[in-house]
């Protein structure tokens, strides 16, 4: 009977998670978008965007939605830490990648980091979401560009789900829903790559 009962239990209780890696170049806003996903997720205001430094290793976000667990993972973006992506391709469920909308200068940049993660095998058929980020300060053809900037590697994207997102980790515009559009795209997508489970 008591076997019965926690395994019951253990049902009830089970959580999915999915990992979400939150990707681009360094100086995207990567780290400020991640804490005000916290914010959003928690109430609780998070630290200040002039207190923000760069990520070095890892900055982890838990948002809880609909008994499944987002774990937004922000890795840093500048080109001496990119080695370390790789050893959380295996195990995440989307890619957020993070673009500086505002900085024209190094969209081809940030097209060919984009183009290096579709074209690798461990991210196949992943749902990828472009946060046009920095849209507080940006003109108004700037998430006109991001979305040129994809259109131009359309090709390669292999008809996987992705989707440009104007959105600013300054005062949280477009993140509820990019949160929103990345669950609801794990969800559907889970056949394929399969949520980690546990009880919480």
């Amino acid at each position: 009977m008591f076997t019965l009962v926690a395994g019951a239990y253990r049902y009830l209780t089970r959580v999915d998670e999915y990992n979400v890696l939150v990707l681009g170049l360094d100086g995207a806003g990567k780290t400020t978008v991640l804490e005000k996903v916290k914010q959003l997720a928690t109430g609780v205001s998070g630290m200040a965007p002039d207190k923000i430094r760069p990520t070095v290793g890892v900055n982890i976000a838990k948002v809880h939605r609909e008994r499944c667990v987002m774990r937004f993972m922000d890795l840093g973006g500048h080109s001496d830490l990119r080695g370390i992506w790789d050893s959380y391709f295996a195990d995440c469920h989307a890619v957020a990648f993070v673009v500086d909308s505002g900085d024209r200068a190094r969209l081809d940049e940030a097209r060919g980091v984009l183009l290096g993660l579709v074209a690798r095998a461990e991210l196949a058929g992943l749902p990828v979401l472009v946060l046009a980020n920095k849209q507080d300060a940006a003109d108004v053809k700037a998430l006109l560009a991001v979305k040129e900037l994809i259109n131009s590697v359309a090709d390669e994207l292999d008809g996987r789900d992705v989707r440009v997102l104007g959105a600013s980790g300054v005062d949280g515009a477009g993140l509820q829903e990019a949160i929103d559009w990345l669950l609801h795209r794990m969800l559907e997508n889970s056949a394929a790559r399969p949520p980690a489970s546990s009880g919480h």
